[in-house]
């Protein structure tokens, strides 16, 4: 099968900015991309399907099974079209990886996308109060132009795996413009990073004007927060912990 894609709706940008969200530590990434697009209500218009996704299945709010699966959506926001990528899961290894954004760039050229926006995390050994918003990309004036950003990002963290760095990385291949933003998060997988996420669509909000309610998503922090540790696991990770975790998924 490789990568089966279902089409919804043929759509046809003049221009069009990719923004992407997969899992990854905190999965800063995937909740900022499923909460801007439950705010701004874009188009479904694909869905991809695929035996290089993990062999497992989810389990919808209905009490059914549902295959992991990448969903695109479409959105025109003032000025600017927007092709909006949420993955449930990450390929399985490195080549299925690289098959994998190969594929999805494919489709962004189709889709007349000059620049590709990635989302992550960058694992701290604590709960950030603020986390930092840190930028990279594959050109210089490109990446200086998300406002609010830490461009030095170097000697910060070490390799970007996943989608989240090779997407961005590989998009100079297809001539086009390619960020990735990356927020700071708590290192640990029961861990959710809604507090960088807020952050990244801060960023994202200043730029490009979606009119985020993000108060709302503030709102719920505390209350995730306090689920979403068990008793002392900050500490136990603290002692083990001292700086960034050098490698994550985006």
């Amino acid at each position: 099968m490789d990568f089966k894609i279902k089409t919804f709706k043929a759509i046809k940008p003049k221009k069009a900015i990719m923004l992407t969200g997969f899992p990854g530590i905190g999965n800063v990434g995937k909740i900022a991309i499923d909460f801007l697009i439950d705010s701004i209500k874009p188009l479904k218009i694909m869905e991809i399907t695929s035996n290089r996704f993990p062999h497992s299945v989810f389990v919808t709010e209905q009490g059914l099974l549902e295959m992991p699966s990448v969903k695109i959506f479409y959105k025109k926001v003032k000025d600017n079209e927007f092709i909006l990528v949420s993955g449930d899961a990450q390929p399985v290894n490195e080549g299925a990886c690289y098959a994998f954004c190969e594929k999805l760039l494919s489709i962004a050229k189709d889709l007349k996308c000059p620049e590709v926006i990635t989302m992550g995390g960058i694992g701290l050994g604590k709960i950030p109060k603020k986390p930092k918003v840190f930028v990279s990309g594959n050109n210089k004036n490109y990446i200086k132009s998300f406002p609010n950003c830490n461009i030095k990002i170097y000697g910060v963290v070490g390799p970007i795996i996943g989608v989240t760095g090779l997407l961005a990385g590989m998009a100079k291949e297809k001539n086009m413009l390619s960020a990735v933003l990356l927020a700071q998060t708590f290192a640990h997988p029961i861990y959710l990073g809604v507090k960088g996420a807020k952050e990244i669509l801060a960023v994202l909000n200043e730029k490009y004007g979606f009119k985020l309610e993000l108060k709302k998503m503030a709102d719920e922090i505390e209350a995730i927060e306090a689920e979403a540790l068990l008793p002392g696991i900050e500490e136990a990770v603290a002692e083990k912990v001292k700086k960034p975790v050098m490698s994550y998924f985006g």
